[in-house]
C-alpha cells in the first residue's frame, strides 16, 4: 500500500508491505497537496512500474518520475504550477498545468523514454487573453523575526519600468496554511494593469517549506502571519516601491483573518478587503468540514477573535450570504459594531453566493468593488493632505 506522510519533515510517498514501512523517495519538497479538500491525486502509477509525483517547493510545482529502486528524474515541463489531479495510463500522464505566462492547460505528458512530450489537449478559457500584456511576478526574499526568510511573489504594474512605484496590495493566502503559487492569475492582473503592484506573500505558516515551518502557525494564527505581511510591505516601502498611504491588505477566508487583524495595529497598511473572511477561529472550528477540523483547532489560541474596537483603518468586507464556513453573521456584526464606533468600512453582501466568492458569477462585481475601495481611500488621503 502506498500512502503519503510528513513524518519525515515532508510530505512524502510511502510503502507498506504490510509489515514495514519505508520511503519510496525521499524529496525535500511537499508530494501532496494542502489536505483541505477530498479527491486530490498529486501521484500515480506508470504500467511499467515507475510513479510519476507533482512535488511542490515553496510556490513552485515540478514533475518528477521515481523508478523502481527509488531514483528520482525531474521531468522537463513549460509549468512552474500543477494541479494535484494526476492521472496516469500506459506510459503517459494526464496532467493540468500553468505558468505565469499561459493559463492552465490540460495536457498528456508522453513519458515512454527519455524524452518526454507534452500534447496539449485543451486550454483555459482565458487563452484568447494570452497576446495581452501580463504582469510577470518576481520572487521577493525578506529577513523576518528570528532570521528567517518570508517568501513573496511581487507583480508589478503592467508594462511598468524596472524602478516601478505604485500603490501595492499585498495578498494573505486562504487555508491559512495553503501558499502562493507561481501560475497566471487573472486576478492579479486585473489590479496590474490598473496600475497596482500586487504581492503574495507566504507567511509563516504556508505549505511548500517542510512541516515544521507549516506547523509552527499552530497557536499563533492571527500574529505570525499578520507580522510577515507587514515586513514585506516595510520592506517595499523602505526600498521605494510603494507609497505611504497607498498600500493595502486583503485576503480571503482565512487570509481574510490575516488581513483584519493587520489593520487591527498600528502599521504600514491604509486599508484592507476581507473578503468570506473568518472573523472567530472558534465558530471557524465549528462550522468547517469534519476532516478539516483538527486542523482548525490547532490553528486556535493566537489573536483570537478580531475585535471592532481594534480595527483602525478603513475595511471592505465582501461576503456570500449562503456562506457556510465562514458565517455571514458574524460580518454583518463587526460591521455593525464599527460603524457606532464611526470606522468607515462598507458591506457587501452577495446574494446566494457560498464561501469561493472567486468562482462565483458575482466574482467580477467583488473586484471592481475592491478596486473601487482603494481609489477612494487613496483620494480621501489626497484631499486630506490638500486641506493641510
Amino acid at each position: 500500500m502506498y500512502f503519503v506522510s510528513d513524518r519525515g519533515g515532508w510530505w512524502n510517498l510511502f510503502r507498506w508491505d504490510g509489515h514495514n514501512v519505508e520511503a519510496v523517495a525521499p524529496i525535500a519538497g511537499e508530494c501532496a497537496a494542502e489536505p483541505w479538500e477530498l479527491g486530490y491525486a498529486s501521484y500515480d502509477f506508470l504500467d511499467d512500474g515507475r510513479i510519476v509525483v507533482a512535488v511542490q517547493e515553496g510556490p513552485r510545482h515540478r514533475l518528477v518520475v521515481i523508478d523502481p529502486r527509488g531514483s528520482v528524474c525531474p521531468v522537463d515541463l513549460p509549468y512552474t504550477s500543477i494541479k494535484p489531479y494526476l492521472a496516469a495510463q500506459g506510459t503517459t500522464v494526464g496532467l493540468i498545468g500553468s505558468s505565469p505566462t499561459a493559463a492552465p492547460q490540460v495536457a498528456l505528458v508522453h513519458l515512454a523514454d527519455g524524452n518526454p512530450r507534452v500534447e496539449v489537449l485543451a486550454k483555459s478559457e482565458h487563452a484568447a487573453l494570452s497576446g495581452a500584456p501580463v504582469s510577470t511576478p518576481t520572487e521577493l526574499r525578506v529577513q523576518a523575526a528570528g532570521g528567517r526568510e518570508v517568501l513573496a511573489l511581487v507583480y508589478p504594474p503592467t508594462g511598468s519600468t524596472a524602478d516601478w512605484r505604485a500603490p501595492v496590495i499585498v495578498r494573505a493566502h486562504p487555508g491559512p496554511t495553503a501558499s502562493c503559487l507561481l501560475r497566471l492569475d487573472w486576478q492579479a492582473q486585473f489590479f496590474t494593469s490598473r496600475g497596482f503592484a500586487v504581492v503574495d506573500v507566504d507567511y509563516l505558516g504556508s505549505t511548500g517549506y517542510g512541516r515544521a515551518f507549516r506547523e509552527s502557525l499552530y497557536g499563533r494564527w492571527g500574529l505570525d502571519d499578520v507580522d510577515d505581511c507587514t515586513t514585506v510591505a516595510t520592506h517595499l516601502l523602505s526600498a521605494g516601491r510603494a507609497i505611504p498611504g497607498r498600500i493595502f491588505v486583503r485576503g480571503a477566508s482565512a487570509g481574510g483573518y490575516t488581513a483584519l487583524h493587520a489593520v487591527a495595529q498600528n502599521g504600514p497598511f491604509a486599508a484592507a478587503t476581507a473578503v468570506s473572511a473568518i472573523v472567530d477561529p472558534d465558530r471557524w472550528a465549528e462550522t468547517v468540514p469534519r476532516f478539516q477540523r483538527a486542523h482548525a483547532l490547532r490553528l486556535r489560541g493566537g489573536a483570537g477573535r478580531v475585535r471592532a474596537a481594534a480595527v483602525q483603518r478603513p475595511v471592505l468586507f465582501i461576503h456570500g450570504t449562503a456562506d457556510d464556513v465562514a458565517v455571514v453573521e458574524d460580518v454583518r456584526v463587526l460591521a455593525g459594531q464599527l460603524a457606532a464606533r464611526d470606522v468607515p468600512h462598507q458591506l457587501l453582501l452577495l446574494p446566494d453566493v457560498g464561501h469561493y466568492v472567486a468562482t462565483s458569477a458575482e466574482a467580477g462585481t467583488a473586484l471592481e468593488a475592491e478596486l473601487a475601495h482603494y481609489r477612494a481611500v487613496m483620494t480621501a488621503a489626497a484631499n486630506d493632505s490638500h486641506r493641510c
